[in-house]
């Protein structure tokens, strides 16, 4: 007979680990409790390593962030843009061509786009969080009542 545990997730707290771009961090979760927490990737704890493979049940880690995933959903973003020198802007942006600056202060002149990838970029990590804890047999409440943070 199966039971039924719950627990409650700080939505904020795994919401930033899984957005965290700090890969000198790696992220678990604690399935008996819900806390969150982290630990330098570089631990050299070989007690602590046994103990969370021991565990895997209970501590999950949680996703990196993948700057390869980002450039897709960049490109995609950019291949939907209507205006061509926007497009050439953020095309020379995001492969790191001189004299391009960073995306946001680019976008920060178009506020429009940058409210659609603002939610385009929501949309893509409320999924990727929802696919992680269903995967993970964790179940939330619906996504409409999460507050997203912007990326």
């Amino acid at each position: 007979m199966a039971f039924v545990h719950n627990v409650e997730i700080v939505w904020d707290e795994l919401l930033d680990a899984f957005t965290s771009m700090q890969g000198d961090r790696v992220y678990f979760l604690d399935r008996n409790t819900g806390e969150i927490f982290f630990v330098p990737s570089t631990l050299e704890d070989e007690e602590f390593w046994r103990q969370i493979e021991n565990n895997r049940e209970r501590y999950l880690e949680i996703p990196r962030f993948d700057y390869g995933i980002e450039r897709q959903l960049m490109s995609g973003f950019i291949g939907d843009i209507q205006d061509d020198g926007l497009k050439k802007l953020l095309g020379g942006s995001i492969t790191g061509m001189k004299p391009y600056g960073k995306t946001s202060d680019i976008l920060s002149f178009f506020p429009d786009e940058h409210e659609r990838l603002q939610e385009m970029k929501d949309e893509f990590l409320t999924s990727r969080v929802k696919h992680w804890l269903e995967a993970n047999e964790l179940y939330t409440v619906e996504p409409e009542n999460m507050r997203i943070p912007r990326l």
